[in-house]
């Protein structure tokens, strides 16, 4: 290391000029490049290269991101979250922002899925979402479309429905309907009152429905919609789970 050399945040931070603490926040958004590249560490040492700060550079812009990922079937959360890269980035993402290194740190997964099923799951940095989804787990509402073997008649939905269990105990609140059926497979919609791992495999067990797969395609009133399997996007400004 060049002893002349000095930290990228000290160099900006007299260019400017600014505080430190901005010039660090600057370099962790993504606006300032090296010698035309950009350069997402503060501690990155410089020496004579040339130091440019974007001109729609925003502090304000720093806030802490939800990621939205459609997990393929198979992964657990802790291997779900190496999915998201700029590679799988869903194209088009309506928020036009570019992952940053600091988006992948302090991420938690409030909602887990079963490792078996896939859909829609979350990763967070902003605890007002993490609040959101831990203390009204009981009252959100998870979609969860199942793909099971036979087409389902009347008589088995009403046992799907059935809301008591084998000992009498009243089930978390549900609702089973059908989705589509044919050709001897039929897609179930479960409509669930808060996260229940292993319900849903219980139900149909009990009412003699073998389950091929299942998707979480909505969480609250936060959707899946196109987002394809393995891809993620950012939760939009405007969406409220």
């Amino acid at each position: 290391m060049n002893q002349d050399s000095v930290r990228l945040a000290k160099r900006l931070a007299e260019q400017v000029p600014c505080s430190r603490r901005e010039a660090e926040q600057y370099i962790e958004g993504g606006w300032v490049r090296v010698d035309g590249r950009v350069v997402e560490e503060p501690q990155h040492r410089v020496l004579n290269e040339k130091i440019e700060l974007d001109p729609k550079a925003n502090l304000m812009a720093l806030t802490e991101v939800t990621l939205v990922l459609n997990k393929p079937p198979g992964v657990d959360a802790g291997t779900a979250l190496g999915l998201i890269t700029a590679a799988s980035h869903m194209k088009n993402d309506p928020m036009s922002q570019k992952l940053l290194k600091r988006h992948l740190l302090r991420l938690t997964c409030p909602v887990p899925l079963e490792t078996g099923a896939s859909g829609l799951l979350v990763f967070t940095q902003d605890w007002r979402v993490a609040r959101k989804l831990t203390e009204d787990a009981a009252q959100m509402e998870h979609e969860v479309i199942v793909e099971v073997v036979s087409e389902i008649d009347d008589d088995t939905l009403r046992r799907l429905n059935h809301k008591l269990g084998s000992r009498g105990d009243t089930l978390p609140t549900f609702k089973v309907s059908i989705n589509s059926s044919g050709d001897g497979k039929s897609k179930l919609r479960f409509a669930i009152k808060g996260s229940h791992p292993g319900l849903i495999a219980w139900v149909c067990e009990r009412a003699g429905v073998q389950i091929l797969g299942m998707k979480r395609i909505r969480l609250g009133r936060v959707a899946l919609s196109t987002l394809v399997v393995g891809q993620w996007r950012f939760l939009e400004v405007h969406e409220r789970f």
